[in-house]
């Protein structure tokens, strides 16, 4: 009785095809690929077709020979890839890292606003939602309501997006800071520091 499962069936019923276009590409015969991986051709004819099921004894020196890893020739699955692909936006003066892959929920972005941007006078805005800000370097320029605070690297606010905030550079050098963004309103959980900076 055979255990294979339906998706191990599809996926080795996808071999053959994928062999013979492997050698198609390489320009290579049968029995050019019978001397380079001691096969013979009328076995390499046969899993191309698909009459001989691919064994690993016989995939294994194909793989060599076209220079593929194994899980090329079986079409398996492929493993996510652990890295983050960054693609910076610019918004105006500030370069946005999006860093939440995710669509839905809490946003998170890096931000960088360059030294060589001038200082701006604010333009306060008002939006559905809960932000939070983390300053890495330099310093950020928070109008929230009534408040105008200087946060410092290290600082975070917290703050609801219906109330009209702006934020910018000041000073010299050039600031980054983390954001989340909760598009539903979110908390973050997380209060502002230093206690009573924005009751001022």
């Amino acid at each position: 009785m055979d255990d294979a499962t339906p998706t191990t069936e599809a996926m080795l019923a996808t071999v053959g095809p994928r062999l013979k276009a492997l050698r198609t590409q390489k320009g290579a015969t049968l029995a050019e690929l019978s001397a380079t991986t001691g096969i013979s051709s009328s076995t390499l004819s046969r899993l191309e077709s698909g009459q001989r099921r691919p064994a690993l004894e016989l995939l294994l020196p194909l793989a060599r020979a076209y220079g593929v890893p194994l899980d090329q020739l079986v079409g398996a699955p492929e493993i996510g890839d652990p890295r983050i692909y960054l693609r910076p936006m610019r918004r105006r003066d500030q370069i946005i890292l999006p860093l939440s892959r995710s669509e839905g929920g809490p946003q998170a972005f890096k931000h960088l606003i360059p030294a060589s941007v001038p200082e701006r006078d604010p333009e306060p805005k008002v939006h559905e939602g809960n932000e939070w800000l983390y300053v890495l370097r330099g310093s950020l320029r928070l109008v929230l309501g009534p408040h105008d605070i200087i946060l410092s690297a290290g600082e975070a606010a917290e703050f609801d997006t219906r109330t009209p905030h702006w934020f910018g550079r000041v000073g010299a050098g050039d600031v980054e800071f983390l954001s989340l963004f909760g598009p539903q309103g979110e908390r973050m959980h997380v209060r502002a520091a230093p206690p009573g900076r924005l009751d001022h």
